[in-house]
């Protein structure tokens, strides 16, 4: 059983939401419609939830500053984000800020049940969104225990300096601009790392980047 906090700007949502993870045998400790009525109700009940279903769109301190500061100040909880927002921008920074899951408002319920079930058993949970195949490659990382990393894939100077911008919410054109080059040189980089790497979006570059040690996050 885990121990969820919901945080959501939407009542009804939140009701139901309650409803269906009450269902499903886990236990939740209080809801908040926002990430500052969370941090009041956490350090007011001292209760601390395995993990959080968070929203991203919500007033006063939205979902990523709110991911933000429970990876800054309470790590042990897991964040699983709950959005509409299905576009890459949006799941690159609730990763980055420490997310480790990430579905959508109109999933199935059985989509829920089993991201609660992953992150609660495994600490993670890799939805469509994040595909197998962009998740199979970059498990294939091999990092030593300092944390450098020791794949056999060897990166040039610029792909790493491409690969740091592309975990930004820097558009293509953007990135070309920051390294001096042209929109088509910058397709070349991100061409050639799917080819090295095996991946197909730009959230998995970002993935490989996290893991492989490319950025802190």
């Amino acid at each position: 059983m885990a121990k969820i906090v919901l945080i959501d700007d939407h009542a009804l949502l939140r009701n139901g939401l309650a409803g269906l993870i009450k269902s499903l045998g886990h236990q939740v400790l209080y809801e908040a419609d926002n990430g500052k009525h969370f941090i009041e109700q956490l350090k007011a009940s001292g209760q601390v939830p395995d993990m959080v279903l968070l929203d991203i769109n919500m007033p006063v301190m939205d979902g990523y500053d709110t991911a933000l500061w429970i990876r800054s100040n309470m790590q042990s909880i897991k964040v699983l984000a709950l959005s509409m927002n299905d576009n890459e921008n949006s799941i690159l920074r609730m990763l980055r800020n420490g997310a480790v899951g990430y579905i959508l408002k109109d999933a199935d319920p059985k989509e829920l049940a089993l991201a609660i079930q992953s992150i609660n058993q495994k600490g993670y949970y890799h939805s469509e969104l994040i595909s197998g195949k962009i998740m199979h490659a970059i498990n294939q990382i091999d990092v030593g225990t300092d944390g450098t990393l020791k794949s056999p894939i060897l990166l040039t100077d610029k792909e790493i300096s491409f690969l740091k911008l592309v975990c930004t919410e820097l558009t293509y054109k953007e990135i070309a601009d920051n390294l001096s080059v042209s929109p088509r040189t910058v397709d070349g980089y991100r061409d050639v790392l799917f080819e090295k790497l095996n991946l197909k979006t730009r959230v998995g570059l970002a993935m490989y980047a996290i893991k492989a040690g490319v950025v802190q996050v």
